[in-house]
C-alpha cells in the first residue's frame, strides 16, 4: 500500500483522471499536497506536493455553472487532468493551498477556433 504524503486530510471525493485511460478512484487534498488514488489497481497513483504545482486550469462551461474537468500543471512532470463529483468544492479547497492568481480558466472552443484562424491569416501575410 501507498503512503500518503499528507498529514491531515482536507477533502477526499470520488474522482476520475484522465491519464491514457480513464481511471475511476478517489481524491484526497490535504496540508503537504494533491493525491489521486486508483480503485482497483493500489499501484497507480498521483502524489503532487503543492510546492511542485504551477498551474490549476479549469475548464469553465456555461459562464462558470459547469465545471466538467481540471487540469493540475506541475513544474516538472507535467499536466494531470481530472474530474470529480463536485468540482467547485474541490478546486475551493486547492485554493487554500495554491495561489488564485496561478489557478486559470481555459480556452473555449471558441476561442481556440479564433486564434486558429489568426494564425491562419497571420502566417500567409508572412509570406507574401
Amino acid at each position: 500500500m501507498v503512503e500518503s504524503i499528507n498529514t491531515q486530510v482536507d477533502m477526499k471525493i470520488d474522482a476520475t483522471a484522465f491519464t491514457g485511460l480513464t481511471d475511476y478512484g478517489e481524491i484526497l487534498i490535504g496540508d503537504k499536497g494533491f493525491e489521486f488514488y486508483n480503485s482497483r489497481d493500489v499501484r497507480k497513483f498521483i502524489q503532487i506536493p503543492w510546492e511542485e504545482v504551477d498551474q490549476v486550469i479549469v475548464s469553465v462551461m456555461l459562464k462558470g455553472k459547469w465545471i466538467p474537468r481540471y487540469a493540475i500543471k506541475t513544474k516538472r512532470n507535467g499536466t494531470f487532468t481530472f474530474a470529480s463529483k463536485r468540482p467547485k468544492d474541490v478546486l475551493r479547497a486547492i485554493r487554500v493551498y495554491v495561489d488564485p492568481a496561478n489557478m486559470v480558466s481555459s480556452l473555449s472552443f471558441f476561442d481556440v477556433i479564433k486564434n486558429a484562424f489568426k494564425s491562419m491569416f497571420t502566417k500567409k501575410k508572412k509570406k507574401k
